[in-house]
């Protein structure tokens, strides 16, 4: 029997972006994307969602006010934050909000799925897939 996998959300108006990110998760999740935070919602209130990453910088809602009101109807939502213009304040408000991280852009690869993998092991105690492909 096939296990289905997590959700991941990305929300980014960067399409090149969204799609890079897209392309580093679905082997071990099934991906959705948003390009605003309206999408977001709309995705979030109408399918199962485990984990949403948020950029900040968008039209419409930012990342943080996405964020704020997902956290309204799924307080345990996992969301995770990118910010290329990162400060304190920023960081203090989404901390408020109840982010699980806040990161800063550009990210490296690495950074990003172990930020992903503890929050899906902290939120849901799930592991993730650590055997190495073959031929690396």
């Amino acid at each position: 029997m096939r296990l289905e996998l997590p959700s991941l959300l990305i929300t980014d108006d960067d399409r090149d972006f969204r799609e890079t990110l897209r392309v580093v998760f679905e082997s071990r999740f099934r991906t959705l994307m948003a390009r605003d935070g309206e999408e977001a919602l709309e995705i979030v209130s109408h399918e199962e969602v485990h984990l949403v990453l948020l950029d900040q910088h968008m039209p419409r809602l930012t990342g943080l006010e996405t964020l704020r009101r997902v956290k309204q109807f799924k307080s345990r939502l996992p969301c995770i934050l990118l910010s290329a213009g990162l400060d304190d304040s920023l960081i203090r408000q989404a901390q408020l909000a109840q982010a699980f991280s806040v990161l800063s852009k550009p990210i490296t690869r690495q950074q990003l799925t172990s930020t992903v993998d503890a929050a899906m092991r902290r939120i849901y105690n799930w592991e993730t897939e650590t055997r190495p492909k073959t031929g690396e």
